[in-house]
């Protein structure tokens, strides 16, 4: 069973995964047209933006809502772990 873990910042998150992923579409879309390698190469690049910026939104939300009032992350230890662990993919 798949613990849920939702916060309040989640839905914008997905939002901007979905307009990644349309843009992702797009992109896709313009190398079968055979659209110029410079625009498609900028459209590849707000799309690796976007997906870095929603990776780093959900990352610095976890940071403040879950190191700082898990109340099992009492054990200093734990927490560095923890924020090393999540902290690896910014």
């Amino acid at each position: 069973m798949v613990d849920t873990h939702q916060h309040s910042s989640h839905p914008r998150i997905s939002a901007r995964l979905k307009r990644a992923n349309g843009h992702l579409n797009s992109v896709i879309a313009m190398i079968a047209e055979g659209r110029p390698c410079s625009e498609i190469a900028q459209q590849l690049h707000a799309v690796e933006k976007a997906i870095t910026n929603a990776k780093r939104e959900l990352i610095f939300d976890h940071i403040d809502h879950c190191l700082d009032q898990d109340p099992d992350a009492q054990d200093s230890a734990a927490t560095t772990a923890e924020f090393r662990d999540i902290a690896r993919y910014l």
